[in-house]
C-alpha cells in the first residue's frame, strides 16, 4: 500500500501525491529519507555549538536554557519545559548542575509552592554579552545567510507544529 496525503505543493488533479512520486529515486533509501537529513544535520549544528560555546564554559542544553532565561527571566520550571521542549527528567537535573555553577538560581513561587521559578544569576546574564556573536559565528561557519536560517526555522517549526498536532489527533 502506498500512503496518499494530500500536499499544498505540486499535486495530481485531485491534490495527491506520494513520496514514491518525488524525482529522489527509492522512497526506502537512507540518504532519501527527511529524519536521516534532519538527525544529520542536527548533530552537526549541535557540534557546531558544542565548539561555539566552550569558551562560555556552557554546554549546548544549557546555552538552550540561558536563551530562554535571558529573554524573559523567572520562567517557571513548567514554562521552561514546554519552551525547550524537555520533559522535567530531562530539565531538573539540567537545572540543578546550572544552579551548582552560580548561572542561575531556582525558587519556589510565594503564591504557589507548587511552581519553582527560574532566573538567571548576575554570572548568568553577564555570560549574554560574551554570546552575542554565536548566532552570526554559527551561520557563517553552516554557510547560511540570516534570510537562509529564517526559512530553514520557519520550515522546522512547520513541521514540528503538524507532526505534534497530528499526534494529539492519534493520542487525544
Amino acid at each position: 500500500m502506498v500512503a496518499s496525503c494530500v500536499f499544498e505543493g505540486p499535486t495530481d488533479d485531485a491534490g495527491r501525491g506520494t513520496v514514491a512520486d518525488t524525482d529522489e529515486g527509492d522512497p526506502l533509501a537512507l540518504d532519501n529519507q527527511l529524519c536521516f537529513s534532519l538527525y544529520a544535520a542536527s548533530r552537526a549544528l549541535t557540534g557546531l555549538y558544542r565548539e561555539l560555546l566552550h569558551d562560555l564554559g556552557l554546554t549546548y542544553p544549557q546555552y538552550l536554557v540561558m536563551l530562554a532565561l535571558w529573554e524573559r527571566d523567572g520562567l517557571t520550571v513548567k514554562d521552561l519545559s514546554h519552551a525547550l521542549h524537555l520533559d522535567s527528567g530531562t530539565l531538573s537535573p539540567l537545572l540543578r548542575r546550572m544552579e551548582q555553577a552560580g548561572l542561575l538560581t531556582r525558587e519556589r513561587d510565594s503564591d504557589d509552592e507548587r511552581v519553582v521559578r527560574v532566573s538567571a544569576t548576575g554570572a548568568g546574564r553577564a555570560l549574554s554579552a560574551r554570546a552575542q556573536d554565536i548566532p552570526e559565528r554559527l551561520l557563517c561557519t553552516a554557510g547560511l545567510s540570516p534570510g537562509r536560517a529564517g526559512e530553514l526555522r520557519r520550515a522546522l517549526d512547520e513541521i514540528t507544529r503538524s507532526v505534534e498536532s497530528a499526534g494529539r489527533r492519534h493520542t487525544g
